[in-house]
């Protein structure tokens, strides 16, 4: 186990090497602070940007911890409750999509609307750890025995297949601000290398609980802290605080409302905040994208999905193994 978090360490540092940027967007979570060491160690000069709502969310706290231990230079950019719900509009038409996971996207957008505002032209992110890592926690077996991972052998399959076929918010959002994103997690030469890691040793007991990205959070705790290497996953939404827009969204919905216009737009609509987001996009983008020769049909808005992926990018839906 040792060799392999040595040439983990080896892989990333020469990816984010590869990968290096004048700024990043810091949750302060166990992905971008391992990314933030190694631009500290290869003498990077760069910004960390942290958003939250107001201040609310624990990012705010686990980056706080970071940039002292590493002395970063950090930018804290807290976003009213007014702002985030009026840019609501934009995000729904900059990536064409009402899912419901729209609140993630408000801290990428406005991440990197900050990168804009500061005058730099790229920015590094965290994206793909989780997805190569099995970070999330549906795709712990042991977790969630309904879902489509059923067992390690489903998971490494899993990840494989979602690997050809990752995209992430922060690209579309960057084209938008007109900011080159940088992805170490994304790297060619890393991704291939990561693939072959067991799923073993990516998720994994340590102290009697079950971690997802166990080998990651193992490469981390020699560099920095135990706290920081062995902190929770927490869904940017969470992490930045804006969730709390759901409960304000769905005030503004009525449960009568609700049956109706999910009884007459015939979408699966997961909650009132999903409904929201919906009517924003007929507003902003129009009608939903139909499925093409070589598609599938996703079950919930009927749009067109690739054969290979399980999630719907227009409506969020997440497609069963076929």
């Amino acid at each position: 186990m040792e060799d392999l978090v040595k040439r983990l360490r080896e892989e990333l540092e020469m990816a984010v090497e590869r990968n290096a940027a004048s700024c990043m967007l810091f949750s302060g979570g166990v992905d971008t602070s391992i990314l933030a060491w190694f631009l500290v160690r290869l003498n990077t000069n760069f910004r960390a940007i942290t958003v939250s709502l107001g201040s609310s969310g624990e990012d705010i706290l686990y980056a706080w911890l970071l940039v002292k231990h590493l002395n970063l230079n950090h930018y804290h950019r807290p976003v009213n409750i007014d702002e985030a719900i009026e840019s609501i509009p934009t995000v729904v038409k900059i990536l064409k999509s009402f899912d419901p996971a729209i609140p993630n996207d408000l801290a990428v957008y406005f991440g990197l609307k900050t990168v804009k505002e500061l005058g730099l032209k790229e920015a590094m992110t965290g994206d793909g750890a989780d997805e190569l890592f099995a970070g999330y926690d549906y795709m712990n077996p042991a977790l969630h025995q309904k879902s489509v991972i059923r067992n390690m052998e489903d998971l490494d399959e899993y990840i494989k297949r979602i690997a050809s076929s990752m995209s992430f918010s922060s690209n579309r959002l960057g084209d938008f601000f007109g900011i080159k994103i940088r992805q170490p997690y994304l790297d060619r030469e890393f991704v291939d290398f990561a693939l072959h890691i067991p799923v073993e040793s990516k998720v994994r007991e340590e102290k009697g609980k079950i971690y997802g990205k166990w080998v990651l959070r193992k490469a981390l705790e020699d560099v920095l802290s135990k706290e920081i290497a062995w902190q929770n996953k927490r869904p940017l939404e969470y992490g930045s605080g804006m969730d709390k827009l759901r409960e304000i969204i769905s005030s503004r919905i009525s449960d009568k409302e609700f049956w109706e216009k999910k009884d007459f737009y015939k979408i699966d609509f997961l909650n009132k905040e999903h409904l929201y987001f919906y009517e924003i996009y007929r507003k902003e983008v129009g009608g939903i994208p139909q499925s093409k020769e070589g598609q599938k049909e996703c079950p919930s808005c009927k749009a067109g999905v690739e054969k290979n992926t399980f999630h719907c990018k227009v409506c969020g839906y997440v497609l069963r193994k076929e």
